[in-house]
């Protein structure tokens, strides 16, 4: 059962992280390193999310 809860805790955590990233690189104000350092997720993924970004805009 702890591990469930772990896991969920873990989904929702990353979940919230991609929707900062997301806002951070819709502000342009960051560098893609800087919002690295700030929701500590792995280059690849905000490269991935800016590139999804820019398919939108």
């Amino acid at each position: 059962m702890c591990k469930i809860m772990e896991d969920m805790r873990n989904e929702a955590a990353q979940k919230s992280a991609r929707e900062i990233a997301e806002r951070m690189i819709r502000k342009g104000k960051m560098t893609l390193e800087e919002i690295v350092e700030a929701t500590e997720l792995p280059l690849n993924t905000i490269k991935e999310l800016e590139d999804q970004i820019m398919h939108l805009v």
